[in-house]
C-alpha cells in the first residue's frame, strides 16, 4: 500500500518563488502522510518564453540547486516526489522532463515529454527514449506529462512495461482534460492514476488581457483548471481537488489490485490485444487523403425491447419511427439473440442470414438507409472455416460491409477472429465497424483514424461502466472521430432490459487552438464530444453528426493528433502481452 497524493498549486515567473511554493506544498503533503507526492507540470516556471535565450535561463540544471532542493524534501519526508520541469538536456536542447526522486534523495527515475503541445514545439525537443518504471517498494510506477496523456500511446506502452500507477503532470486550462482524458487512461489500462494540475495564470498575469484578445480564449480560462485527481483501475475518482483553489488531495492505494487485467467475460485487456493489427501507429506519419464526407448527417440508435426472434419483429416499427434523412442507425450487439438460449454455432450462423434477410426486407422502401448490428456469421481464415461475431452494414441490396470481431472474448473461445481492419467509403464518410469488444482495445481506432475513417460504428454490449463513460467518448475526442454506439441494459428479474446504453458522440467544428472560433466562444473544453445519449426505455435515439469535422485533427499549432503522434516511441504497442 501507499499514501499517494497529487500537489496543486499555481506557479509565476520567479524561480526562487516557485521552488518556495514547491517545498511548501511538499512539508503539507508530508503532513497527509503522503509516501508518493506527483508535483504539475513545468514547476520552475510557467511555460511562456520571451525566446531561446530566455527560455533556456529559467530551465534547470539537473545537479542545479532547485533540483537539490526537491531531491533533500524527498529524504527529509521518507517519500517519493514526482516533479516536472523544463530541463537543460545538452548544450543545445530543452525538453520538458518529469524527474522521480526516492526517499535516499536520489533521482530514480525520468520521463521526457513525447508530445510537445502548441507553442513548446518552439523552444523544446521531443522525447528520444523511453519513459522509465521505478520499481518501488509498494509496487511499480512511471511518470508522463500533460499532452502525452491526453492520446492512448504514451500510457499504454508505460502499462505493456509493467506500470501499475501512473503519475501524470499537468499544466493545463482544459476543462475536458480532468473529466474524460486523464480518468480515461486508468481503466483502459486498468491502472492507478494520480494527476496534478495547476490554478493560477498559466501566462505572466501582466500578459492575460493581450493574449486573451488575440487568442479569443476569455481571461478566467486562461488559468490552470485545477481538478487534480486520483482515479482507481475502474475510472472511479478516488480524491479529487477543486478547481480553481490550491489543494492536496491524497488516497490509499493498493497497486496489486492493478494486476487483474480481467474484464467480467475473462478478455485480459493486455494478452488479448493483438499487435500485428496495430503496426501503422509505429510507422512515420503520412498525411491523408481524406474521403468525401457530408457536412451533417442524420443518424440514430435503436435498441429494441424485446430479444431473439421477436426483435427482428419489433425493428420494422423502429425503422418507420426514423426520419426520412436518416443516413445510418445502429442496433446492440446480437440485438437478435436471446441470452437464455442455447445456439450452437451454426444455429447462431443461420439466426444471422435470418437477420440479415429480415433487416433487407426492412430497408426496401429506405434508399437513403443503412443499418449496422453485429452478428454471428460464417467466417474463413487461411485455411481454417470457423464463425465470428461480425459488424454488418446493410442497405436494402443486402450486405454493404462487415468486419469481423479482432479481439478475442474469454467467454467465446471458439469463435473466429478476423486478421485485418476494414474501412468503407460510403457517400457520406469512410466508416469503420467495429464491434463494442473491439471498443476495449484503444490502438485499433487509432488505425482507423490513421487510414482516414470519419464515422465509427459500433453495435456494443458493455460489461462495466467505464467503457461507457470513459471508452466511446475518450476514442471519439482523441482520434476526432464521430461515433454511433447502440448498447442495450441487460436484463434484471422480470424487468424488461432498458432499451439503450449507448451514444452519438458528434464533434466540435470549433477545435484548433488560437484560431477564431466560428459556431462556439471558447467554454474551456477543446475537444470534448457532444454526446446523445441513449437512454432507458428510449427504442429511437435521433441527432446529426458532422463527419467532414473529423477531417481536422490539428489541437493546435504543430500539434495534429495523428501526424503528431509519438510515432517512434510507440514500438512498445507492438509487441505482444505485457513486457
Amino acid at each position: 500500500m501507499v499514501r499517494a497524493a497529487a500537489l496543486q498549486f499555481a506557479s509565476g515567473t520567479d524561480v526562487e518563488e516557485n521552488l518556495a511554493t514547491c517545498l511548501r506544498m511538499i512539508d503539507r503533503a508530508a503532513l497527509e502522510g503522503a509516501g508518493l507526492m506527483v508535483l504539475p507540470e513545468f514547476c520552475n516556471h510557467i511555460s511562456w518564453y520571451d525566446d531561446a535565450a530566455h527560455a533556456r535561463a529559467v530551465s534547470l540544471e539537473l545537479d542545479g540547486p532547485f533540483l537539490r532542493a526537491i531531491a533533500a524534501r524527498a529524504k527529509r519526508h521518507q517519500a517519493y516526489i514526482v516533479i516536472n520541469v523544463s530541463l537543460r538536456a545538452s548544450a543545445e536542447s530543452l525538453t520538458v522532463t518529469s524527474l522521480c526522486f526516492d526517499p535516499a534523495g536520489q533521482l530514480c527515475g525520468r520521463a521526457d515529454k513525447q508530445t510537445l503541445m502548441g507553442h513548446e514545439n518552439t523552444w523544446f525537443e521531443r522525447a528520444n527514449r523511453h519513459g522509465d518504471i521505478v520499481d518501488a517498494p509498494f509496487g511499480r510506477f512511471c511518470m508522463f506529462p500533460c499532452r502525452d496523456g491526453v492520446t492512448c500511446e504514451t500510457p499504454r506502452g508505460l502499462a505493456l512495461r509493467g506500470a501499475q500507477l501512473f503519475c501524470d503532470s499537468l499544466n493545463s486550462f482544459a476543462l475536458d482534460e480532468a473529466s474524460l482524458h486523464v480518468p480515461a487512461r486508468a481503466p483502459e489500462n486498468r491502472v492507478f492514476l494520480v494527476a496534478a494540475n495547476k490554478v493560477g495564470p498559466l501566462i505572466p498575469a501582466h500578459l492575460l488581457q493581450a493574449v486573451s484578445e488575440e487568442t479569443h480564449i476569455p481571461m478566467r480560462f486562461l488559468n490552470g483548471a485545477g481538478e487534480s485527481q486520483i482515479v482507481d483501475p475502474w475510472g472511479r475518482v478516488l480524491a479529487r481537488a477543486p478547481r480553481d483553489a490550491e489543494a492536496v488531495v491524497v488516497a490509499e492505494l493498493d497497486l496489486a489490485l492493478s494486476d487483474d487485467k480481467r474484464m467480467p467475460d475473462g478478455t485480459d485487456l493486455m494478452t488479448a490485444r493483438r499487435p500485428v493489427l496495430y503496426r501503422e501507429i509505429a510507422a512515420p506519419p503520412q498525411p491523408t487523403a481524406h474521403a468525401p464526407a457530408a457536412s451533417e448527417l442524420a443518424v440514430a440508435c435503436l435498441a429494441p425491447l424485446a430479444t431473439g426472434e421477436k426483435a427482428l419483429t419489433e425493428l420494422s416499427s423502429l425503422l418507420n419511427a426514423l426520419p426520412e434523412d436518416t443516413a445510418l442507425a445502429v442496433l446492440p450487439e446480437l440485438f437478435c439473440y436471446d441470452r437464455d438460449e442455447t445456439l450452437s454455432l451454426p444455429e447462431q450462423c443461420a439466426r444471422g442470414e435470418q437477420a440479415i434477410a429480415s433487416m433487407v426486407r426492412d430497408l426496401r422502401d429506405r434508399p437513403g438507409l443503412s443499418l449496422c448490428t453485429s452478428l454471428v456469421r460464417p467466417l474463413v481464415v487461411g485455411e481454417n472455416e470457423g464463425a465470428a461475431v461480425t459488424a454488418v452494414l446493410l442497405g436494402r441490396d443486402g450486405v454493404i460491409a462487415e468486419q469481423p470481431r479482432l479481439h478475442g472474448a474469454g467467454a467465446v473461445p471458439e469463435l473466429t477472429l478476423a486478421d485485418e481492419l476494414r474501412l468503407v467509403d460510403m457517400p457520406w464518410g469512410r466508416l469503420a465497424l467495429l464491434s463494442g469488444h473491439d471498443l476495449l482495445f484503444p490502438e485499433v481506432v487509432k488505425v482507423a483514424a490513421i487510414r482516414g475513417a470519419q464515422v465509427l460504428a459500433v453495435p456494443c454490449a458493455f460489461q462495466q461502466d467505464w467503457e461507457r463513460d470513459f471508452a466511446l467518448p475518450s476514442r471519439a475526442a482523441e482520434n476526432r472521430l464521430c461515433v454511433v454506439a447502440s448498447a442495450a441494459h441487460p436484463c434484471s428479474g422480470d424487468v424488461l432490459p432498458s432499451a439503450g446504453a449507448g451514444a452519438i458522440l458528434d464533434l466540435q467544428r470549433d477545435f484548433t487552438l488560437m484560431t477564431p472560433w466560428r459556431e462556439r466562444a471558447f467554454d474551456g473544453f477543446i475537444n470534448a464530444p457532444l454526446v446523445t445519449e441513449q437512454r432507458p426505455g428510449e427504442r429511437v435515439t435521433i441527432a446529426h453528426i458532422h463527419p467532414r469535422a473529423a477531417n481536422n485533427k490539428l489541437m493546435s499549432a504543430q500539434t495534429d493528433l495523428i501526424l503528431d503522434r509519438p510515432w517512434r516511441l510507440s514500438d512498445d504497442l507492438l509487441r505482444e502481452g505485457e513486457l
